[in-house]
């Protein structure tokens, strides 16, 4: 969907934005490091007395600018890379990137399609899901990422991304699933954490998702991010349903499928409403996250 990584897209908290297009959709390494690091990156990459002398390492300096946004020096080494190396899937995900975060949709579409076919299809349809989104299109955004969430069904963000997705097309009880085991999967992105912040607040959780954002020390900027895109999703919800009202309309099937997965993931007791089910899990959740209530567990971003 990076809030990679369509995560708001979230942009990376660290850099107290959450822009998805926003939110879900920007990569965690997309913000800018420390200007040391930046610095010693950049001179790395500039001594050319000491060369990356294997493809692995090269690849791995390539990694850590991107890391660090610089994007543009990225692209050039990806093409020195590939001269002396030849392309692989590798440095055609790292282009990739790099073409997105550098504002070039169109080329960085066409490289995400040449990995469909690759072990890395995964990641690609997750790019495309990621431009879908940034262009306003989540509902396009949401069948790739649910593609790439079929590809690899522990990629935390990749589920939070789809959560994200699913709620800006107004599908909020559709995101409650994948959202859940991103949450339980990587309990301290805070990418993650932010969409979860989110769901509540759609689903009416208010004093929940505020004491999320008290716990993650959430900067004013952030939440008031994340509020914007509450009443986003509220309105597109409103439109989702007077869609699916319609005779015949188009929508509903698909609206039904997407019910039914989920509610035989979450198996709701008979008799209980939809806000029922998303009313309890998402705090169960959210109590799981503080370190007095469940162990800890490694970040793995």
């Amino acid at each position: 969907m990076e809030r990679a990584g369509f995560s708001t897209a979230m942009a990376a908290l660290a850099a107290c934005t959450l822009l998805l297009g926003a939110c879900a959709f920007k990569e965690s390494g997309y913000g800018i490091g420390a200007q040391a690091e930046r610095a010693a990156l950049m001179q790395a990459a500039a001594d050319k007395s000491a060369p990356p002398d294997t493809p692995g390492m090269y690849l791995g300096l390539i990694g850590r600018m991107q890391a660090q946004g610089l994007y543009y020096a990225s692209l050039a080494h990806i093409d020195a890379y590939e001269k002396q190396y030849g392309a692989s899937p590798d440095t055609i995900l790292l282009r990739a990137d790099a073409l997105r975060a550098t504002d070039q949709p169109a080329a960085s579409a066409v490289a995400y399609r040449q990995l469909l076919d690759t072990p890395l299809a995964s990641r690609g349809h997750r790019g495309l899901g990621l431009l879908a989104g940034a262009s306003g299109d989540f509902e396009r955004a949401s069948q790739e990422l649910a593609q790439a969430v079929a590809l690899a069904p522990t990629d935390a963000p990749t589920l939070s991304d789809l959560a994200y997705a699913r709620m800006r097309s107004g599908d909020v009880t559709g995101a409650r699933v994948p959202l859940m085991k991103a949450a339980e999967l990587d309990q301290h992105n805070s990418k993650i954490l932010s969409n979860l912040a989110l769901f509540l607040l759609a689903t009416g959780q208010t004093r929940e998702a505020l004491g999320l954002m008290d716990q993650q020390k959430l900067p004013s900027a952030v939440r008031t991010e994340i509020r914007s895109d509450a009443a986003k999703i509220a309105a597109a919800a409103r439109v989702r349903q007077r869609n699916l009202t319609r005779p015949g309309s188009a929508q509903a099937a698909s609206a039904a499928g997407t019910a039914g997965s989920a509610n035989a993931s979450s198996a709701p007791a008979a008799g209980g409403s939809a806000a029922a089910a998303n009313d309890a899990v998402p705090v169960a959740v959210a109590a799981g996250l503080e370190p007095a209530a469940a162990p800890a567990r490694q970040h793995s971003q």
